[in-house]
């Protein structure tokens, strides 16, 4: 049974409703200003360490029309800031913009010495990374001494030794002050091109109109809420205007063929359309094939756009084949420590199989996280010499960290490792997996304490009025919900009328609140045993089911089978 714990509400913000004050105070809002996600509140560029070296080496580079050369990454994130980049720097005036992103089944991550070879086909006379770079030591020394300049936007965690680049512009490097850390890679690269503009501004380089920056907010939107970074005021100010334009027609073409191939309407499109719906159609570029198909969606006029959504879509189901696999042989794996006898499977969890794909173990690893509460890392053989894998933690294992810790006391057991608080990536030698483990599970007992591991529910309690159509809508709409921003979740009991398994995976429901007449429909995604009681305490997410023109109000079932916390 799952612990149930309500958020606190401390204080009224003057004119909210009840539920809603509800929801922003349990969420750490404390001013009604913080609410008001118009442009005019975004932070300024100003604190950015080393926007000026970044504004100057663009500068010069679209004044004297050199060749810029992107270098992106393999996901929602990469992808969303190389549209980005090539879209905003053309319309800037740059004459000779590409974009070059790794193949992670030849080069894996990031600016390698390899990919700079790969990247000298292309005549660059700057290198600017997106999304990545802030740990590419050797491919920055590589492309330096090869006279190419580099730029280096990325907002993961950096390590002990910064590259020799000719800029550097990540708020989570040493001695950034810009107050936000938590911008994606997207939202690095709009900082990036609107002080650039500016800049240009400055020297009256637009001789005809000058790009709106606004403009471009539909990527930013989508990479920010697809990385699942921290949806603190600054991201939201983003993803709400971003959202805002998708809906009025304003968006790129590839945004729109993905939204409606996802089945959403783009005029009503929220941010979890963009997170469950969009956001893994690109994905899925990266993890089978190559992200390009994905850049090149986001870039495209109407009709190619079609075309390449429709290959996203083919490659997406692929993948969720691929994944149903590998998670049943993960479950499996995690089933045999109970067969075993053995209730405990550790507290950090590590995963291998030799026939895992290496660009689904990172969804695998999340999967079975969320199931086991565990942090996990899910590894796949890259060749005789490497297994990588994907880590996924859970809140009080900044997995990042212990990381870099298990790597300072045995060195050379990581070839190479980084990302962030609850993502992360590394390589290791085949040999060196079951030592590997063993560490992990260490360091994870070290940092975990009992409770960190305890399976919580956080509500934002009973609802306490009539579920409705018309209150789902205004709860969904009331922010952009995210990352430390969360979806409002409520609980409350209920009298299973009905219930059966749909798609072979989720749980169909058909309940009555207790106390109440309305039968509401409901579903349990990834649940695919029937419930064994006919009342108990669910948490759930209001939902709008639109079918064929017509509106219904949908519970989407977080949690069964409650134990409300004292």
């Amino acid at each position: 049974m799952n612990k149930l714990i309500r958020r606190k509400v401390d204080r009224e913000l003057p004119g909210v409703s009840p539920l809603l004050n509800r929801l922003y105070v349990g969420r750490g809002i404390v001013d009604v200003e913080d609410l008001d996600h118009s442009l005019a509140n975004l932070l300024s560029p100003d604190s950015f360490k080393g926007m000026s070296q970044s504004v100057s080496v663009l500068q010069e580079a679209i004044v004297k029309q050199q060749r810029i050369l992107i270098i992106g990454d393999f996901d929602a994130d990469g992808a969303t800031s190389s549209a980005l980049m090539v879209s905003c720097l053309k319309a800037m005036g740059a004459q000779y913009v590409d974009y070059l992103v790794p193949d992670r089944f030849k080069f894996g991550y990031g600016l390698t010495p390899e990919i700079v070879a790969v990247a000298l086909g292309f005549s660059p006379d700057v290198i600017v990374t997106v999304d990545n770079g802030i740990s590419s030591v050797e491919g920055v020394d590589a492309a330096v001494s090869n006279n190419i300049k580099v730029v280096i936007t990325d907002h993961h965690l950096s390590g002990a030794i910064l590259p020799a680049a000719d800029a550097i512009l990540n708020p989570n490097q040493p001695g950034c002050n810009f107050p936000s850390k938590a911008l994606a890679g997207v939202g690095v690269a709009f900082y990036l091109l609107s002080a650039l503009r500016s800049s240009l501004r400055e020297i009256n380089w637009f001789r005809q109109e000058q790009p709106n920056l606004a403009d471009f907010l539909d990527l930013v939107a989508l990479g920010t809420i697809a990385d699942v970074v921290p949806m603190d005021r600054n991201n939201r100010i983003l993803v709400a205007e971003g959202i805002r334009r998708i809906r009025a027609g304003r968006a790129r073409p590839g945004i729109y063929a993905l939204i409606s191939i996802s089945g959403a309407d783009y005029k009503r499109v929220t941010s979890r359309d963009l997170a469950f719906g969009v956001g893994p159609r690109i994905n899925a570029a990266g993890r089978l094939e190559n992200m390009s198909l994905g850049i090149e969606c986001l870039l495209a006029d109407h009709d190619h756009a079609l075309e390449l959504a429709e290959r996203l879509q083919q490659l997406n189901v692929e993948r969720k084949s691929i994944e149903a696999e590998m998670k049943a042989q993960a479950q499996e794996h995690i089933s045999q420590y109970h067969t075993l006898g053995q209730n405990e499977f550790g507290v950090g969890v590590c995963l291998f199989h030799p026939q895992w794909h290496q660009g689904v173990v990172g969804i695998v690893a999340a999967r079975i996280k969320d199931q086991i509460h565990r942090p996990v890392i899910a590894f796949a053989k890259v060749s005789e010499t490497e297994l990588k894998g994907s880590a996924r933690s859970i809140p009080g294992l900044h997995i990042r960290d212990a990381l870099d810790t298990i790597a300072a006391k045995n060195p050379g057991l990581l070839v190479k490792f980084g990302g962030h608080a609850m993502a992360a990536g590394l390589s290791i030698e085949p040999g060196n997996f079951d030592r590997f483990h063993k560490l992990f599970d260490e360091e994870a007992k070290r940092r975990l304490s009992q409770e960190d591991l305890e399976q919580v529910v956080v509500s934002d309690g009973e609802i306490g009025e009539e579920l409705s159509l018309s209150l789902a809508s205004m709860v969904i709409e009331a922010a952009p919900w995210g990352q430390g921003f969360p979806e409002p979740v409520f609980d409350g009991e209920f009298e299973v009328l009905d219930q059966r398994i749909v798609a072979s995976r989720h749980l169909k429901l058909k309940l009555r609140p207790i106390n109440g007449t309305n039968t509401i429909e409901a579903i349990a995604f990834n649940h695919d045993r029937l419930l064994e009681r006919r009342q108990m305490r669910l948490a759930y997410r209001l939902d709008i089911n639109r079918y064929r023109g017509r509106e219904s109000l949908q519970l989407i079932v977080e949690c069964v089978d409650l134990d409300l916390a004292g």
